[in-house]
């Protein structure tokens, strides 16, 4: 039955994987090394994405520095 939802695949779930562990401020190499990743470039390049609130915290932040 379909219900409008996207298709998820397990593959899908390292990405997510990976963008949580670096919102929660992980050490790239760690996450890098965790999903067997010869280079924390191919982590940030491919497995990791920027999400609404990450974008909102850096507003937050810049507008804290400008209040200083």
């Amino acid at each position: 039955m379909r219900v409008g939802l996207p298709q998820i695949r397990v593959h899908d779930l390292r990405h997510t994987h990976a963008t949580m562990l670096i919102k929660q401020n992980v050490n790239v190499k760690l996450i890098s090394s965790r999903l067997g990743h010869a280079s924390i470039k191919t982590t940030l390049d491919i497995y990791s994405h920027v999400l609404p609130s990450m974008d909102k915290s850096i507003s937050d932040e810049l507008e804290k520095i400008i209040k200083m």
